[in-house]
């Protein structure tokens, strides 16, 4: 499952007996965040802003895009009333309101990827389903940005009441400068301070002040749970789970002692963790309350002296409970949040803040308690709001330490037990993956019928058979010929297609083990495919083992490699819509950062021994066709004969087991011997 389209993908997967002789190119020590370097002093704005108001691929001046009902066919002429959006508007000016445009984003409080039904906002006041989109509603307009993995779905699922923003193609303008077009000077325009990082919302109000447009946080309700009232759904409130420390491989004391040190270093004395697999990483617990990621709504503050967890506490086992009183962490409500921020702030907190992932609704409240302070105290109070301190060297008010978390980076670089977990659940993984491609090829040659979901759901099927088996790590993607073209199709039960041995036939898919998670994407064809097919697979899979092979310095950030990936196609003047790797969270998100291999080159993290990436090239034919190959890759050191500059080189190790269908090669390709393995029902995994 290929990456986000920007570094907010993070948002785009165990035991300690493995060893050296497994994976010799590995040597972790407390303490863990050691790798992570960082100048307190010099702030740069992140790269992981809200993706569609920093997609820009337009020239200056007002620019138009067309609807999406102007480009499809049998579109009827008059729009389709939308009796969601129309109850949105009427909110519009209710008291306590008063604005002239509503921005509905697909992210929870907890800048998510995927999320709880409940919060599925986006999704419910426009009917795109796709996970990656922002929504925003005028009194006369309605319009969504999604990116180019999502167009197609997009162009089905919107009604002719809204217009279709195609981000990232030539011509058609940010969401921002939308509003700056439609929106009269002087229009206000309102948002969830808690759906919005602070940087995306700062970059927001930035571009819109051009306009004299002005942004307001409705802190106090959110307009789509208005109308949504009784037919939403319900908090999520499963059970939270510990993670054992044999696929662990480092207890939460040592985790949170490192972090503290990192704390002390850059002269704060608390730090907001907001994303939620940074939290169960660190606390080594897993949830249940998002679909394909097990995580649980959590924010967690770390003290220099202590830790508190704000969670439902009907979620907290007793075996939960003895865990976090081990290591030192209390409990406190979820929605007791900001109040706590109110606190550290009176108390002269000097508080570490990532905001690219940190809502706006909690840095502008820790913010206006620190106004609130400097007022109580005067000029013994009056700082820079950095971690600076007087010449005496003592601490004069709170003030706030603006950097990358340090836990995002520590989570990316996998210890030796995360590896080994991620290696035995790949292999668990390649044999029901056996298993389903052997039933399929039968299946076939019965002339058996199968739809896209059926092939979904019975993949499903020999996953679950498998030990640690707990989740898919996202929808599979079953896309059967012109299907296959819409990069993040989804099949429906009561619209999807027949798959057709005919056509291409492309399968992503993944799992969530106890031990790890997998992501892998195989595109194959059961009949005869015809010259064009036969030229885009030979060139999809020329790229992906380009960067399979790929060896590169140390500190070599991920967009270098992207060309590797891409340059076969290139050739022939194709290419594709969607980075090339995102990272994957040990037994967490299947997307994960600070890494990623894409042709966006604002990401400049370096890959590093130990993380783990995918490699999946793809192309796409609108209505036709779609390829992708995808497997998971370990970064590793290589022993290269020359060392230039006295610096290590570092490669890729596989972590996907299954083979490559490779039939219909249309030009001869030098193939690694993992990819020649035939595809048939001799192939098996014992």
């Amino acid at each position: 499952m290929h990456t986000l389209p920007s570094h907010a993908m993070r948002p785009l997967c165990l035991n300690p007996s493995l060893c050296s002789s497994r994976f010799p190119f590995f040597s972790f020590s407390i303490p863990i965040f050691h790798k992570f370097k960082n100048n307190p002093t010099i702030y740069k704005k992140s790269q992981k802003g809200h993706p569609f108001f920093g997609i820009r691929c337009c020239g200056s001046g007002s620019v138009t895009a067309k609807p999406s009902w102007e480009l499809r066919r049998n579109r009827a002429a008059v729009q389709e009333p939308d009796e969601k959006v129309v109850a949105l508007r009427q909110l519009f000016t209710k008291p306590g309101i008063g604005i002239d445009a509503y921005i509905i984003p697909s992210q929870d409080a907890h800048q998510s990827e995927f999320i709880a039904e409940c919060y599925m906002r986006r999704a419910y006041i426009s009917g795109f389903t796709g996970s990656a989109g922002t929504a925003i509603v005028t009194k006369d307009k309605a319009a969504l940005w999604t990116d180019g993995r999502y167009f197609l779905q997009a162009e089905k699922q919107l009604n002719s009441s809204w217009k279709l923003m195609r981000a990232g193609n030539f011509g058609v303008p940010q969401a921002s400068e939308w509003l700056n077009d439609v929106l009269a000077p002087g229009g206000r325009v309102g948002i969830d301070p808690f759906l919005f990082s602070y940087d995306a919302a700062e970059e927001l109000k930035e571009v819109i002040s051009k306009k004299n447009l002005e942004l307001v946080y409705l802190y106090d309700l959110n307009l789509v749970d208005e109308i949504w009232k009784e037919s939403r759904p319900k908090p999520p409130n499963k059970p939270i789970r510990v993670h054992d420390l044999k696929y662990a491989g480092i207890d939460v004391v040592s985790k949170l002692s490192s972090l503290r040190a990192e704390l002390v270093a850059a002269g704060s004395s608390a730090i907001v963790i907001s994303m939620l697999d940074e939290v169960a990483w660190l606390l080594n617990l897993r949830g249940s309350d998002v679909p394909h990621s097990p995580v649980m709504y959590a924010y967690l503050i770390v003290e220099v002296d202590a830790a508190k967890l704000f969670v439902d506490d009907s979620k907290v086992t007793s075996e939960v409970m003895y865990h976090l009183k081990k290591a030192g962490v209390e409990l406190r409500p979820y929605d007791s949040i900001l109040s706590e921020i109110r606190r550290l702030a009176a108390e002269g907190a000097h508080l570490w803040l990532d905001t690219s992932s940190v809502n706006v609704a909690i840095v502008e409240t820790y913010k206006a308690a620190c106004d609130k302070y400097l007022m109580n105290h005067g000029s013994r109070g009056k700082t820079k709001n950095k971690q600076y301190f007087e010449s005496d060297s003592l601490p004069v008010g709170p003030s706030g330490v603006y950097m990358q978390s340090p836990v995002s980076l520590a989570k990316a670089l996998k210890n030796p037990s995360e590896l080994e977990g991620m290696q035995n659940s790949h292999l668990r993984d390649a044999a029901a993956l056996a298993q389903f491609w052997c039933w399929l090829e039968e299946e076939i040659h019965k002339n058996v019928k199968l739809t896209e979901v059926d092939l979904a759901d019975k993949l499903l099927e020999f996953r679950s058979k498998q030990d640690g088996f707990l989740d898919t790590s996202f929808d599979t993607i079953s896309g059967s010929g012109a299907n296959g073209a819409i990069i993040h199709y989804t099949p429906e039960a009561e619209s999807c297609s027949v798959m057709d041995p005919n056509k291409l036939f492309l399968l992503d898919s993944g799992a969530q083990y106890v031990d790890g998670t997998t992501d892998i994407t195989r595109t194959v064809h059961f009949g005869e495919p015809t010259a064009r097919e036969k030229e885009c697979f030979t060139r999809v899979l020329k790229g992906h083992i380009a960067l399979d092979e790929a060896v590169f310095p140390e500190n070599t950030p991920g967009f270098v490699l992207d060309a590797f990936a891409r340059s076969a196609l290139w050739k022939i003047g194709l290419d594709y819509r969607h980075g090339t790797g995102h990272g994957v969270g040990a037994a967490l998100n299947v997307h994960e950062g600070p890494q990623s291999i894409s042709f966006r080159y604002g990401n400049v993290t370096p890959l590093q021994k130990g993380m783990i990436v995918s490699n999946e090239p793809g192309y796409y034919e609108d209505h036709a066709f779609g390829i992708r190959i995808e497997n998971l890759l370990c970064v590793q050191e290589i022993n290269t004969p020359n060392r230039y500059g006295g610096i290590e080189y570092l490669g890729f190790e596989k972590l996907t087991f299954f083979p490559i269908q490779v039939y219909y090669l249309s030009f001869f390709v030098n193939l690694p011997l993992y990819v020649k393995i035939r595809f048939s029902t001799h192939f098996s995994v014992h």
